[in-house]
């Protein structure tokens, strides 16, 4: 059994992991860069180590730091989280290499999924539908162009190692081959290293339905049933629900088999998502995601399954205990991403400091943040602030709740993309659940659409009251360090490596 868990991520997903380890009597290990110093993982967590360095290349993507922090602290086991190296074969080798229980599939199966044309192959092979088009790379935009003659306009050029929307274009006419080629090869470079491309059917209508599955050390695999992802703009999502309006029983058995096939193609283990885009009753395979979704508590909150729980228990080496007649679900759940951006400038990234904090709460709501007062919002991490997420009894139920949550919802300093979920949720095509992955793209998202214009004196206005009203009722310093003694949490913090810039010395701080 895993004794001691490093989490080799930051943010909300590293605190999701230590509360289920925390619930399974495991102890985990928080690291951290320089600015995450006092974010509540570190906090959290039994153990905290430094990384040093303040981008992701200098602390979370450092493999040779993490392996360190895992070493020194003691850990048995790395959870990856998603992002940074959740779906890095090489890294999940490192870990196996050094001893280490990886909470994650095994490398072969992380690095068959993570190429696209390698997997549309392996697909291909394992009677998984897949979109029209190529299962190998074009060498140049003439061969995609002879390419298309035969798939047929319009083709969506993809990067072979791409992922988050980086390296593709939408392809209408011959004309626009050549350019479109070259920008999204490039990019594809810059982003992956790989600049290799293939071209396929673009879908003009499709919804992206997903698959949530789980596999043991012994054979054993289960699906969860689908998310439906479609609200998304430029291939980032922003509202997911669970299950999806438009999936019928039927279709479900369909797609849920089709993803324990792609699963048992690569010999998977563990949790993963099988991503499928679904037109006019025909579903295609997408790609697999070798790791946790952020979307995963939706699933969690109809089915009554803990995920985190599931993926330590099988990289234990336990079976699952269950078969696919145990897996039930129940009522609706929806999810909504709380990322700092402006969707009135664009969704451009939003940076600042949190001034004020006001979460929401009530019965069958859920959040899973790490925000906090003071906490710094800058570029060198994922938007993602925190993931809003309810649960009801049927999807209308579950829209209402939604609603009444994000308008509790108060996170000052930043701007978020809560206004426009709140537009989402508003709109009759939403409700009726007729909607495509095209569908945010089309909604106005300017400042008199989204309510915005009055709403921010308002909130001025009370934030100063708010201010003087703390400041007339500020306890003396005296008071106040009694408090804080009273309330400090201990946990462990370990020096920086004398070998990082800044070093401190030794012994815990």
């Amino acid at each position: 059994m895993i004794k001691r868990l490093l989490i080799a991520n930051r943010g909300e997903i590293a605190l999701r992991v230590i509360r289920t380890a925390r619930e399974m009597g495991i102890e985990s290990v928080a690291i951290y860069s320089d600015p995450d110093r006092s974010a509540l993982h570190t906090r959290f967590a039994e153990l905290a180590y430094p990384l040093g360095g303040s981008t992701p290349a200098q602390s979370y993507l450092d493999v040779d730091k993490v392996l360190a922090a895992a070493e020194a602290t003691g850990a048995d086991a790395v959870h990856p989280g998603y992002g940074f190296l959740a779906e890095n074969a090489g890294f999940a080798e490192r870990v196996i290499a050094a001893g280490l229980t990886w909470v994650g599939p095994p490398p072969d199966a992380i690095r068959g999924m993570g190429d696209k044309i390698g997997s549309r192959q392996l697909m291909r092979a394992a009677g998984v539908p897949i979109v029209p088009g190529l299962a190998e790379p074009v060498a140049d935009a003439n061969a995609a162009v002879e390419a298309a003659k035969d798939i047929g306009y319009p083709i969506c050029l993809k990067a072979s190692a791409g992922g988050g929307g980086k390296g593709i274009r939408i392809v209408r006419e011959e004309s626009e081959m050549a350019s479109a080629f070259t920008q999204a090869s490039a990019e594809a470079q810059a982003a992956f290293g790989d600049g290799r491309m293939y071209p396929e059917r673009y879908l003009d209508n499709p919804r992206h339905v997903e698959i949530q599955v789980m596999f043991d050390a012994h054979g054993n695999g289960v699906h969860f049933g689908e998310r439906e992802c479609s609200i998304q703009r430029r291939h980032q999502k922003l509202v997911e629900e669970c299950p999806s309006p438009v999936i019928t029983p039927e279709l479900r058995e369909q797609m849920g088999e089709a993803a324990l096939q792609a699963g048992r193609a690569v010999g998977y283990q563990g949790a993963g998502t099988v991503e499928f885009l679904y037109s006019k009753g025909e579903f295609f395979f997408l790609e697999m995601n070798t790791r946790l979704q952020v979307e995963h508590p939706v699933t969690e909150m109809v089915t009554g399954v803990d995920l985190v729980r599931e993926q330590l228990r099988v990289a234990s080496g336990e079976p699952l205990g269950y078969d696919q007649s145990a897996i039930s679900m129940h009522g609706w759940s929806i999810e909504v991403r709380i990322n700092a951006e402006d969707p009135v400038a664009g969704f451009l990234p939003s940076t600042g400091t949190i001034s004020n904090l006001r979460l929401p709460g009530g019965p069958w709501v859920r959040i899973d943040s790490a925000l906090y007062r003071g906490m710094e919002v800058g570029l060198n991490y994922d938007p993602m602030l925190a993931k809003l997420i309810v649960w009801g009894p049927d999807r209308a139920s579950a829209i209402a709740r939604m609603t009444r949550a994000l308008q509790e919802l108060n996170v000052g300093g930043v701007s978020t993309g809560a206004p426009a979920a709140l537009r989402v949720l508003s709109e009759a095509k939403f409700r009726s659940g007729d909607y495509d992955t095209h569908f945010l793209e089309s909604l106005d998202m300017s400042e008199d659409v989204l309510g915005l214009s009055g709403v921010a004196a308002a909130v001025a206005t009370v934030h100063r009251w708010q201010l003087a009203r703390r400041s007339a009722l500020a306890p003396t310093a005296g008071r106040r360090e009694a408090w804080t003694n009273r309330a400090r949490i201990q946990h462990t913090r370990y020096p920086l490596p004398s070998s990082s810039p800044g070093a401190e010395p030794g012994g815990n701080q």
